[in-house]
């Protein structure tokens, strides 16, 4: 393939919430950027959603269990309808999201769909990755650096509120609150309830009331504990300083409030009655699914307005965190990268970043830092593969990336003992000489793959997906698995 083609592959993301399950396809066009007498860069050049599905209630068995061959079937039915099948599919994530991802069987459930959906395909869950992916997808992202705002949007579904803040594009901070609108269900259209939440339960004593299992109550008796959990989302944007009630609902660490902020986006499964113009007069209108939803978001449009908050309209709402799921979550490496082909596809592969300030400057420091990392992981896991993600070496001379090689050779030399790979992840463009370097100091082989220009410090677990573009560039997805934390 000529260096200046593009080419397209085709990523699905399927998100499986508190409330509904959903599906998108999209096609992705890499390109490479560069003149034809510069080393290549390629980028993802264009994203275009070919299929959205249905949205469907989330199936499930019991409370505590996923109804794995009804959402398998939801899958195969979207791809019919789509026209593809699996092995048409190159990328992408399945996320499981808000009160669904503390079901029994959801890691099983996650690792099955993954079959369904490609060979480069991740299982993918975590409320800050999350509302990173719902920001992209409701437009909140570009937003930011279209207008050069801070704007946070908060995905408000059926168990959680994920909120990211974006400055110029990027995210720059995330946190989540289990409130939502599927907390406290509902007879569709009636006054009964049917479930109470345990995040439900704490808001209710908080509000005075008493609401129980099979009662039926009015809409005077259950707004006040709707507006205590609409302040409770808002306080989150006010103040770091957060009542007792908020605290006991985050379930992240809160937003470091740096500056003011102003501009709010709203997305998920709520978000149409926060844009509304009229909320909800009946218990038959607010129970329509079966939950609260409706009133949630009136109630929340209400405190943000209270509050000053200038409400920004979302590109998309409901669909928000899946379109974010199938079009943000595939990153390309550089094209300086060093690899056996037949290492890849990689899956699951744990990422540790040892070094949370500047590298040090001789081997043996550097092989002490990772060592003391590996030993950790020793005592809290079985070691399986392992990733080592870094910024890259102190300078970008050869004698320094040379440095770093010695020092990971020497830091990782139990692991590399039992014929595990070695995985190297660089933001810095050195991928090709570092690899190239740690072949210089070692005498057997080494199944290797070191691959550059990709920020992924931040995340525990990575997909490395097969080459593209002539072998040089590895789509990766990135993720944040937050299972039996």
């Amino acid at each position: 393939m000529p260096e200046s083609s593009s080419q397209t592959i085709t990523s699905v993301g399927i998100d499986i919430g508190t409330t509904t399950t959903q599906l998108v396809i999209s096609r992705l066009t890499i390109e490479n950027t560069a003149s034809g007498t510069l080393v290549p860069h390629v980028e993802i050049t264009d994203k275009e959603v070919i299929h959205r599905s249905q949205i469907y209630f989330t199936p499930l068995l019991d409370r505590d269990l996923i109804n794995a061959v009804a959402v398998s079937k939801i899958v195969e039915t979207e791809y019919l309808a789509a026209g593809l099948t699996p092995e048409t599919i190159n990328t992408g994530a399945v996320i499981i999201t808000g009160e669904t991802a503390k079901k029994e069987n959801a890691k099983a459930i996650i690792n099955a769909l993954a079959g369904y959906a490609g060979d480069f395909v991740v299982a993918t869950a975590g409320a800050n990755l999350e509302g990173i992916y719902a920001g992209k997808g409701s437009g909140a992202a570009m937003f930011s650096a279209q207008r050069h705002q801070v704007v946070i949007n908060i995905d408000v579904g059926g168990g959680t509120s994920n909120y990211a803040m974006f400055r110029e594009g990027k995210a720059v901070e995330t946190t989540c609150l289990n409130v939502g609108g599927h907390l406290i269900e509902f007879e569709p259209k009636g006054d009964r309830i049917t479930y109470i939440s345990e995040p439900a339960k704490i808001a209710l004593c908080s509000a005075g009331l008493k609401l129980q299992v099979g009662e039926r109550v009015t809409l005077s008796q259950l707004r006040p504990v709707v507006k205590v959990m609409a302040a409770c989302v808002v306080e989150v944007l006010k103040t770091t300083m957060l009542s007792e009630l908020t605290t006991k609902l985050l379930m992240t660490p809160p937003l470091r409030l740096e500056n003011p902020i102003r501009k709010v986006m709203i997305s998920g499964g709520v978000a149409d009655f926060v844009y509304a113009t009229q909320g909800p007069d009946t218990m038959a209108e607010v129970t329509a699914f079966g939950d609260f939803g409706p009133l949630l978001g009136w109630e929340l449009k209400n405190c943000l307005d209270t509050a000053g908050f200038v409400l920004e309209k979302a590109k998309e709402t409901v669909r928000a965190t899946v379109i974010g799921t199938g079009t943000q979550s595939v990153n390309l490496s550089g094209s300086t990268i060093h690899l056996q082909e037949k290492t890849l596809p990689l899956r699951n592969v744990m990422v540790i970043s040892p070094f949370s300030s500047a590298i040090p400057d001789s081997a043996s420091g550097i092989a002490e830092v990772i060592h003391k990392e590996m030993l950790r992981l020793q005592v809290d896991h079985t070691w399986g593969v392992i990733a080592l993600a870094m910024k890259g070496p102190r300078t970008m001379s050869f004698y320094s990336i040379d440095l770093l090689a010695q020092g990971v050779l020497m830091g990782m030399e139990d692991y590399l003992s039992q014929n595990n790979p070695l995985i190297l992840v660089i933001e810095a463009d050195c991928g090709k000489v570092l690899g190239q370097c740690v072949n210089s100091h070692t005498n057997r082989p080494l199944e290797m793959v070191c691959i550059d220009q990709l920020e992924v410090e931040d995340c525990d677990y990575i997909d490395i997906g097969k080459p593209l573009m002539n072998g040089r560039v590895v789509p990766v997805v990135l993720k944040t698995l937050v299972f039996n934390r």
